[in-house]
């Protein structure tokens, strides 16, 4: 279990924090080929997600890691399920049809949740 849950929440991280730390640092105009969303909201709002999706893949490796209040690692994990089903409503009501990265995204996290349950 141990091992399922450093290689899941590993590759959630590293997405977690390409993604969010893209959306910190770029302008709107460089995110819009990736993201189409960006457009239907403030910078403000952007950044803020970026901010979140870096905290919670830090909160996803810190905790397990330090062994420091581990349950982080748990709710770091519902976040994402949460964040990316505010996602797929967000592209869905934008027309957009293509959600099956958030899908995949809510199973890693999903499955995340899950083994921090039995692990943590």
């Amino acid at each position: 279990m141990h091992l399922a849950y450093w290689l899941v929440a590993g590759l959630l991280a590293l997405f977690y924090l390409y993604g969010g730390g893209v959306k910190l640092v770029r302008s709107r105009d460089s995110l819009r080929p990736m993201m189409a969303w960006v457009d239907s909201m403030p910078m403000r709002a952007v950044r803020g997600i970026g901010l979140i999706e870096v905290l919670g893949a830090i909160g996803l490796l810190l905790p397990p890691l330090t062994g420091i209040a581990s349950w982080l690692a748990l709710a770091a994990a519902v976040g994402f399920v949460i964040l990316q089903f505010a996602a797929t409503g967000v592209h869905l009501r934008m027309g957009d049809r293509r959600i099956a990265l958030n899908l995949t995204l809510i199973a890693l996290a999903g499955v995340t949740v899950w083994l921090a349950t039995t692990w943590l």
